[in-house]
C-alpha cells in the first residue's frame, strides 16, 4: 500500500471527556495515525476542564488565544499561568486541570498527544480522593 497525505477539515465541534469543546484534526480514526493526535480545543469564558490525566501519553499544547491557569500534580496544588504564544508540555500521567482566566473571551489551543485515539487515555482525577 502506497503512503499518502491525509487532509482533515473538521466541520463540527465535538465534546470531550474533559468537558471541553474540541475540533478533532489528526487521529487514528480521522487520518489513520498510529502514534499521535492533533486537535483544537476551546475553553469558554470562565470555563475549565474536568480534572484528568492521560495514561501513558505526553501532551504538547500551543496556546493560540487567552490566558489559562493549569492546576496540576497531587491534589492539583501546583499551578502555572500561560498566555497566548506559549508552548506547554504535560508529562504522561500528570493530573491537571486548565482554567480559562477570562470571564469574557474563549481560550483557544492546539493540542498534540502521543495517542492516536485521544479520548481513550483520559483518566478522570478526583481531588477529593486524596
Amino acid at each position: 500500500m502506497e503512503a499518502s497525505i491525509v487532509t482533515v477539515r473538521p466541520e463540527s465541534m465535538s465534546g470531550s471527556l474533559q468537558k471541553l469543546a474540541m475540533f478533532v484534526g489528526i487521529s487514528g480514526p480521522s487520518a489513520g495515525a498510529t502514534r499521535l493526535s492533533l486537535y483544537k480545543v476551546l475553553i469558554p469564558p470562565g470555563g475549565k476542564a474536568e480534572p484528568h490525566s492521560h495514561a501513558g501519553h505526553e501532551t504538547a499544547i500551543y496556546l493560540i488565544k487567552g490566558r489559562v491557569e493549569t492546576r496540576y500534580g497531587e491534589g492539583l496544588r501546583q499551578s502555572v499561568i500561560n498566555q497566548a504564544g506559549d508552548f506547554i508540555f504535560i508529562p504522561p500521567d500528570l493530573p491537571h486541570q486548565p482554567v480559562n482566566l477570562s470571564d469574557t473571551e474563549f481560550a483557544e489551543a492546539i493540542v498534540a498527544r502521543s495517542d492516536p485515539n485521544e479520548q481513550e487515555s483520559v483518566v478522570p482525577y478526583s481531588v477529593e480522593a486524596e
